[in-house]
């Protein structure tokens, strides 16, 4: 059966009316620095990302909100960013300097939206610079690490610029392991090493005392493979979390600002 010509021009609209209503982000609260609407962060690096949020706007006066959503229910991510942004008034009233970083997750797109006051220092080939840094751990689903590196990258910026020291720091993540280990070119690399190991073993002789050549040091190549194929202990690790949050206990409200479209958009 044939739909009527009224009712088939009728319906975008009316479904362009339902995915507003049903995607009705105006209506959203701030859960704190942190608004993890999606629910992909652990309460670790959320209860991380809220302190240091915390310590950036008591060094800085800088307020940064951290938002994850589902869906942009069709928005363009630049008109949902700036909504949240002036509903919430991030940043203080009297100097406009605010930052908001979205992600949104089942669209894979990201906006960074600067306020006004922070504009010289986060102008928009900056912030489209920290969006593609994201790119990789947002690729391989590591929204936290995404948000850490991004957050601090802003804070250390902004500290700088104003010549404050940030007395909370966020641990730098390292992604996790490669399970497709190139094990040829492992291989190459240990049989380079067994090579420059005799090599030194054999000079070595040649200038050792003789009372002691009985005593060849054969744990030397054990102790210089097994510290290549451990890597360097520490680097790159994650300290420990926070444990739980409890937003009541570091935010207290945005202060009003404002933004008039500064930042980048991107996807990942």
């Amino acid at each position: 059966m044939a739909m009527p010509g009224g009712l088939r021009c009728a319906l975008p609209i009316l479904m362009a009316t339902t995915l507003a209503a049903a995607a009705d982000f105006g209506a959203l609260k701030p859960e704190g620095y942190v608004s993890d609407f999606a629910r992909v962060l652990d309460p670790a690096t959320r209860a991380q990302l809220e302190r240091y949020a915390k310590g950036l706007e008591d060094r800085a006066g800088v307020q940064m909100a951290l938002v994850t959503l589902p869906t942009l229910g069709g928005e363009p991510v630049e008109d949902v960013a700036n909504l949240l942004f002036r509903k919430w008034g991030i940043g203080r009233k009297e100097t406009n300097e605010g930052l908001l970083l979205l992600l949104v997750i089942q669209d894979r797109r990201m906006r960074l939206e600067v306020g006004y006051g922070l504009e010289p220092i986060i102008p928009d080939g900056f912030a489209g610079q920290v969006l593609r840094s994201m790119r990789p751990a947002l690729r391989e689903g590591r929204y936290g690490d995404a948000l850490v590196e991004a957050a601090q990258t802003l804070g250390e910026r902004i500290a700088a610029a104003k010549g404050v020291r940030l007395e909370v720091e966020l641990p730098r993540r390292s992604p996790p392991p490669n399970p497709d280990l190139p094990w040829a070119a492992l291989l190459a690399g240990l049989a380079g090493l067994a090579l420059v190991l005799a090599a030194a073993r054999t000079n070595r002789r040649r200038w050792a005392y003789r009372s002691y050549r009985a005593y060849d040091n054969d744990w030397v190549p054990a102790l210089l493979a097994a510290q290549v194929l451990s890597g360097p202990r520490g680097f790159g690790r994650a300290s420990g979390g926070f444990g739980g949050f409890d937003s009541s206990d570091s935010f207290g409200g945005f202060g009003g600002g404002d933004a008039g479209g500064g930042g980048a958009s991107s996807s990942w």
